[in-house]
């Protein structure tokens, strides 16, 4: 244990961000259909009489939907800016974690880390990596709404690099940090729900007489940090998700909280919970 602890340690953040950038693109590709159906459902709207089924139910429901009207590569859609975002924002928020954990206990700290001080690295960590990761979060989303179009009419962009271009020289440089705040605070919440989580599971499971820090260890840590980063950050996925795409501009975050939530009961606010829960879980 001592060794492997150590040798954990050795690791630079060259490394762990190179490693971490690259295990949360493969994981991006693996489940980018999941996040495509649950950005699908969550701008949804349903009819305000219900005179109307809402066009997209579940999430093999969705899925199927997107594959037959679309084909199966538009489950991809917004792969490039999404590879774009987990190298950035995964090697960021992963990478700078230690360091900055380490940073809040101190250099003389001895034992374990205060669950206080995980959560408070994690939202440092997902707070700065999403505001550099920022423009391509928004290209990615905008990409995954456009769904099928009427013959003859355009796509909004052709790809990627296209939006990135359009954005900026339609709406200026500072469009593609459009959302920041809803989306700092998103990404903020999750990351600490999720690297606290994990941390303090696999902290709590080495404890158990017969476990060891191998595979089944992280993977169960893994597991319970998925559920708990989206239980708590389901709603405010929603909040994110709406921001961007929409383009609405509020001075206050609380304030388009509240709106948004007043437009949409607890079912359709939860939309994308268990797609979401499917894709969090497949990421750790």
């Amino acid at each position: 244990m001592a060794d492997h602890g150590k040798s954990k340690s050795d690791i630079s953040f060259a490394g762990t961000f190179a490693s971490s950038a690259f295990a949360t693109c493969f994981a991006e590709v693996c489940t980018l259909p999941l996040d495509t159906a649950k950005v699908r459902l969550q701008l949804q709207k349903k009819a305000v009489e219900g005179a109307a089924l809402p066009k997209y139910r579940g999430l093999l429901g969705t899925v199927g939907t997107i594959a037959r009207e679309e084909g199966m590569s538009a489950l991809w859609k917004g792969v490039v800016p999404g590879l774009h975002r987990q190298c950035l924002f995964g090697g960021l928020r992963i990478g700078m974690y230690e360091p900055v954990k380490n940073f809040y206990v101190g250099k003389d700290h001895v034992g374990d880390v205060p669950l206080s001080k995980k959560i408070l690295a994690a939202l440092t960590t997902g707070a700065l990596g999403i505001t550099v990761a920022n423009p391509t979060d928004l290209v990615k989303v905008r990409l995954q709404a456009e769904g099928k179009l009427p013959p003859g009419v355009p796509r909004r962009y052709s790809g990627a690099v296209d939006a990135y271009s359009k954005i900026v020289r339609q709406e200026g440089l500072t469009a593609l940090w459009t959302g920041i705040g809803p989306n700092i605070a998103r990404n903020a919440i999750i990351n600490a729900a999720e690297l606290a989580s994990y941390d303090q599971v696999k902290q709590t499971i080495l404890k158990i007489p017969g476990f060891t820090d191998n595979v089944l260890t992280h993977l169960l840590a893994g597991l319970g940090a998925g559920f708990f980063a989206v239980c708590i950050g389901s709603p405010v996925d929603v909040v994110c998700i709406f921001s961007p795409f929409f383009q609405y501009r509020y001075e206050i975050f609380l304030n388009f909280s509240n709106k948004v939530y007043a437009k949409l009961c607890l079912l359709e606010n939860n939309s994308g919970f268990m797609h979401r829960l499917s894709l969090m879980m497949e990421h750790c």
